[in-house]
């Protein structure tokens, strides 16, 4: 069996931001291969972004984007340590969020942060807009409705601005994200300007 070396885990921490032992761990069992360790990593994905979402997270960074000086967000994300916080994948992601925001103008970061009340008054149009259907029927339809709702103007609901395939949510880019770099990641708050708005 190949001797794991200190220069081969730095290398491969460097690479995916993930901690030090998980990639310790990952290139033991792949025998030393840095980029059969980076493949264990990814397959073991969903379960270790799960594991780290209730994790505190309490560094990170305010990323901003401008947009011909008439445009402007300010998003704050969180992470758990400063090398993540300083790592250029963690960084990128921020100023992609941000430009998502700019461009698919969100109003909340997440459905719990929808106020009751605002979701009872969408559900009431929705209700009038299928009124005369069987009862069964309309919940099911509003059921989707409010859904799609939350899909417009929910940040981590929305579909990223920059997946090609149209597939890919601001939530699911965030899993991603905990997956490759190793550490929860939250997205806590947005400001977005734009001039001439009130």
């Amino acid at each position: 069996m190949a001797a794991i070396t200190a220069q081969a885990v730095k290398e491969l921490r460097e690479s995916t931001g993930v901690g030090m032992m998980e990639c310790k761990k990952a290139l033991t069992e792949a025998e030393g291969d840095i980029e059969k360790a980076i493949q264990i990593m990814r397959e073991r994905g969903i379960a270790t972004a799960q594991k780290k979402s209730g994790r505190e997270t309490g560094q990170g960074i305010i990323a901003t984007y401008v947009h011909m000086d008439k445009l402007g967000v300010m998003v704050e994300v969180n992470c758990e340590t400063d090398f993540v916080a300083k790592n250029a994948g963690f960084q990128t992601l921020c100023k992609d969020i941000a430009m998502h925001i700019a461009a698919a103008n969100p109003s909340y970061v997440s459905s719990e942060d929808v106020p009751a009340d605002v979701i009872e008054k969408e559900k009431e149009i929705f209700k009038a807009q299928v009124e005369g259907k069987p009862e069964n029927i309309i919940d099911k339809i509003v059921e989707g409705k409010v859904k799609k709702y939350f899909s417009e103007i929910c940040l981590l609901d929305q579909i990223f601005v920059k997946d090609d395939d149209g597939k890919q949510t601001i939530k699911a880019l965030v899993e991603a994200s905990i997956t490759k770099i190793g550490e929860n990641i939250r997205i806590r708050r947005f400001a977005r300007m734009q001039l001439g708005e009130e």
